[in-house]
């Protein structure tokens, strides 16, 4: 992902401590690495948990990071709305408009 595209907080973080985010990154990495689950199910299983705690910069981020690895808008879409039993409509209509945030950039 290129720097233009992080959050100004992200990247202050990214600056004033590289060697924590880098310890954060790999510790993302490793975590999917050590299953069978591809790439985009992970980051449509962190964009789910993501909208679960109401996080809108995790939100976005796991969007982006579920389109790099392949995902489509309406996957994504469809991931949230499967929410609504458990985290209920007002949760999930968040998410989608943050995730819309991301999606009608692209």
């Amino acid at each position: 992902m290129s720097t233009e595209k992080l959050p100004p907080s992200y990247q202050h973080l990214q600056a004033r401590y590289p060697d924590y985010l880098t310890a954060v990154e790999r510790l993302g990495t490793t975590a999917r690495e050590a299953g069978p689950l591809d790439e985009k199910t992970s980051h449509l299983i962190q964009l789910a948990a993501a909208a679960a705690i109401r996080s809108e910069g995790a939100v976005h981020s796991h969007v982006r990071r579920a389109l790099a690895a392949g995902a489509t808008p309406d996957e994504i879409r469809h991931s949230l709305m499967l929410l609504t039993s458990t985290i209920g409509f007002p949760t999930v209509t968040a998410a989608l408009s943050w995730a819309d945030d991301i999606l009608k950039q692209g």
